[in-house]
């Protein structure tokens, strides 16, 4: 079942006289319990694929429906109010607030929702356990590393059960071992709670988690992989086949 359709999806900075276009009339499905990995080389447009599906940024033409409800004409205080309830995110730099544990960062979503404070409570247990960062709760942004900030960023993000989760180059900032701590946790989420997760990354082992990857060049779809039955070991060598084809996408083990 579709969770997210895009359709003629077209982006372009600029004027009449001087127009940049980043996405020309892509179509992209994304269904419920799909973990899907956009890339593509630098500037290839795949950054700017995820913001517009996600409503961080706007299509200059084309519809994207999310849930069944179309997104692209909402004003800006109805999209905040769907991103409160449907939407979910993970950035490289975390984005947490300093001022806060990590127990109140990942509480912040119910917080603003007014989630009744037992059920918050009680997510927040089970998550906290899923993610392995129940004993750095009461610490401060400041205080843990760098994978347990990832994984934070990553709790907050499902705490509200959104319909989709996306996440920016969320290994960006992390070292091979807490980069596969987060992808193996994300993965686990995902199977375990059929939560649906599009994912930019530049990296084909982060890629090899997913179950789909959409390769963009000069803001086209170029071509989609399926993991299907294969290991992931398959999947990553056919990952990084298709780079290579593509070329100039760099990327680090």
């Amino acid at each position: 079942m579709s969770l997210l359709e895009a359709r003629k999806i077209h982006k372009s900075y600029g004027n009449k006289f001087m127009k940049q276009h980043v996405l020309e009339g892509i179509d992209v499905t994304i269904d419920k319990g799909e973990f899907v990995t956009i890339m593509g080389a630098s500037g290839s447009g795949k950054t700017t694929l995820l913001n517009v599906l996600s409503s961080i940024d706007r299509v200059s033409h084309g519809s994207i429906v999310i849930n069944g409800q179309e997104i692209t004409g909402q004003k800006d205080k109805q999209l905040a109010e769907f991103r409160k309830h449907h939407l979910g995110f993970i950035f490289q730099e975390y984005n947490l607030l300093d001022t806060l544990t990590v127990k109140e960062n990942i509480l912040l979503p119910l917080s603003i929702s007014k989630t009744d404070r037992k059920e918050a409570q009680q997510k927040f247990k089970v998550l906290a356990e899923e993610l392995g960062i129940q004993d750095v709760q009461n610490k401060y942004p400041n205080e843990i590393s760098g994978g347990q900030k990832q994984r934070t960023s990553a709790a907050r993000a499902f705490i509200h059960e959104p319909s989709i989760i996306f996440a920016d180059e969320p290994t960006g900032a992390l070292d091979s071992k807490s980069a596969s701590d987060l992808l193996g946790k994300l993965s686990g989420l995902n199977e375990t709670r059929e939560a649906t997760i599009a994912m930019v990354t530049h990296d084909p082992v982060a890629a090899s988690y997913s179950s789909r990857v959409i390769f963009i060049r000069d803001g086209q779809i170029y071509t989609q992989l399926h993991k299907g039955g294969q290991t992931r070991e398959a999947f990553l060598k056919d990952i990084m086949k298709t780079q290579g084809v593509l070329g100039g996408v760099s990327y680090e083990h």
